[in-house]
């Protein structure tokens, strides 16, 4: 009897056990520090009363709150500062919790009510983003989802952010993007946790920020021609073209991005470029350049104007701002003075990064310089530049930031690095005691292709989802304390729209949200991915479009003896099965499937490929030329 006791416990337990484990994994991005699953589900009352306070930070919350649900439920709710029975509660902490410090906060959802507490504002903000991952998908959508059961799994959230940085750069100066793509842009990063929007403001294709002191950099620095194809091959623009593609941002547009963004608990960051990448800028005014002959320039299109080939860029127009002309400080001092006035920021980033010098050395004013004040090489006239415009900065009450060229001929005694070319940019600033945001290449660059070239847009590099996924912030030779923290680069020149953007952005974005907020060491593949494809319909819902790269397979090839290809494939995402064809045809799951490298036959031209996961497919169908595989075969 006892046994046949001892025998029922033990199905009890398994079958408690079971029960448990069969509840459907939450799928939260980024990974809260600790989540606890619990018994039943909060349903959302067709009339919503919200308990918070009217703080003007809070409000900002509510109102948000209010909005996205009101638009997709169609709820009808209010807010009140004294509710103690309300369903939805979110509190800030009279004694400030030590646990949570800035941004982070509690989530607790029971069949009864949802409650948010946190020490400010910004942890109210994003539990409320946790708790809108927890309701079903069509919380994201545009108009009032029918049909819908309004329930969020019941659930115990402790979470907080590892890094104050988590940012994403936007290059609207590549291509311009108006004010409603900005807003668009920074309403999907604030999903995942971001609350830094870095806007690169000014290149060689286009001044997009009113300088009021300064017109011409916006009447005649914001425009060129359209031009569409592959960036950097254009052919130059005839002088009959109209030079009327681009745009720019009002001082008053400014302010209304700098606001939107505040209200969703992001800073902006402004990077004006200089003093390389600065050919907008020398157009409208030619007397900031070294070079004779400036006057006869024109913004940049897209047609090639550097020479990359060699260890070092060298320009074929100069787009390099003169350090040794005290008109370029006159003139910086002004931009710097209108930048620090429009964003609150407490960092300006004046770039610094892919400075060409070899219209410097053949310029008797930067020798003349050079011998004065008793600099002996390129790289330290521009550092010469780099600490003149760090105390310009300073003056404005702001710290000054740049890319981790300005480490090279010197730093300025408080400058702030952006390490982008790798990480050991940001390794020496952080050793010599400067504060580093880490952007590296690596890990970090949106702008390169996702997939294989044959199915992206062009660019020099490529970036896998578990690439970005497996980025860590904090090389183990430093002071951790000097990381600020890290984010994601989107450059333009091959973005040319808001949908693209998107495509480039998601789901790495998604991986470097957990990146940056997620505790070290908490990582795993397959279990992150498992909650992206949960997340591709709410992509869906809200009408952002997403990248599907991760289904597609890499390619690698070597030569047989006889000349023919011996072909490898491989899936970044387990559990997909690829099935192929070299005839030509489109293969489905009744093709012959890819288990181990497959050999071409001797006359075909052609590899298709497409995942499947059991019996959907999943990923793209994929046209391989054999002659382009041929083609990276190192000899």
């Amino acid at each position: 009897m006892k046994r046949l006791s001892l025998l029922l416990c033990g199905c009890m337990a398994h079958l408690l056990s079971a029960a448990q484990t069969s509840k459907p994994a939450l799928a939260l991005i980024p990974q809260p520090v600790k989540v606890t699953q619990t018994t039943g589900e909060f349903v959302l009352p067709k009339t919503v009363v919200v308990e918070a306070g009217s703080s003007a930070d809070v409000a900002n919350v509510t109102a948000y709150l209010k909005r996205k649900l009101s638009t997709s439920t169609g709820a009808f709710i209010t807010v009140k500062s004294t509710a103690p029975t309300a369903p939805i509660r979110l509190i800030l902490n009279k004694t400030a919790d030590t646990v949570l410090k800035t941004e982070g906060y509690k989530l607790s959802v029971t069949p009864k009510k949802v409650v948010i507490r946190a020490n400010d504002a910004a942890g109210l903000f994003y539990g409320v983003q946790t708790f809108f991952q927890l309701l079903p998908k069509e919380v994201e959508g545009w108009e009032i989802a029918k049909g819908v059961k309004w329930t969020a799994p019941a659930v115990e959230i402790t979470d907080y952010p590892r890094f104050a940085w988590r940012g994403l750069m936007f290059d609207v100066a590549r291509h311009f993007f108006t004010k409603a793509e900005v807003k668009q842009y920074i309403d999907a990063m604030v999903k995942y946790k971001f609350n830094l929007l870095h806007l690169h403001l000014t290149d060689d294709e286009g001044w997009r920020v009113e300088i009021k002191s300064l017109p011409r950099l916006t009447e005649v620095g914001a425009h060129n021609v359209k031009k569409v194809g592959q960036f950097g091959t254009f052919t130059p623009p005839t002088a009959d073209e109209p030079r009327t593609y681009g745009g720019f941002y009002t001082q008053e547009d400014i302010k209304e991005l700098v606001q939107y963004a505040k209200d969703r608990f992001v800073d902006i960051l402004p990077e004006i470029d200089v003093p390389g990448h600065s050919l907008a800028a020398v157009v409208a005014y030619p007397e900031l350049s070294c070079t004779p002959g400036a006057d006869k320039y024109v913004v940049n299109s897209g047609e090639p104007f550097m020479d990359w080939s060699g260890p070092h860029n060298r320009a074929i127009v100069d787009n390099t701002l003169c350090p040794a002309n005290e008109n370029v400080y006159t003139f910086m001092d002004k931009v710097v003075t209108e930048i620090a006035q429009l964003f609150p920021f407490g960092y300006i980033h004046l770039g610094g990064d892919e400075c060409a010098k070899n219209f410097w050395e053949q310029s008797d004013a930067i020798k003349a310089l050079m011998a004065k004040e008793n600099l002996k090489t390129m790289s330290e006239v521009q550092a010469y530049f780099e600490k003149r415009l760090e105390k310009i900065v300073e003056s404005k009450g702001k710290k000054f930031m740049g890319w981790d060229e300005i480490i090279e001929g010197g730093l300025g005694p408080n400058a702030a690095v952006m390490s982008w070319r790798g990480i050991q940019g940001g390794i020496t600033a952080a050793k010599a005691g400067h504060e580093v945001v880490m952007s590296p290449t690596t890990f970090a660059y949106l702008d390169y292709m996702q997939s294989d070239r044959v199915n992206e847009t062009k660019i020099y590099a490529t970036l896998r989802l578990n690439k970005t996924y497996s980025w860590e912030p904090v090389p183990d030779s430093v002071d951790a304390r000097l990381i600020k923290g890290g984010q994601a680069n989107l450059w333009t020149e091959q973005v040319y729209n808001i949908r693209q953007a998107e495509y480039m952005t998601w789901p790495r974005g998604m991986a470097i949200a957990e990146d940056v907020w997620s505790p070290k060491g908490t990582k795993n593949w397959d279990g992150f991915f498992s909650r992206v494809e949960k997340h591709f319909p709410r992509f869906d819902e809200a009408e952002t479009k997403i990248a599907p790269s991760a289904y597609d397979p890499s390619f690698d090839a070597t030569l047989n003896a006889d000349s023919t290809l011996k072909i490898t494939l491989t899936n970044e995402v387990n559990g997909l099965d690829t099935y192929y064809s070299f005839d030509n045809s489109f293969p489905d799951r009744f093709y012959p499937k890819y288990t181990t490298p497959i050999d071409a036959p001797k006359d075909a031209t052609t590899l298709r490929v497409i995942t499947y996961r059991g019996k959907k497919p999943i990923g793209r169908m994929v046209t391989m030329p054999l002659a382009e595989l041929k083609s990276r075969i190192k000899k």
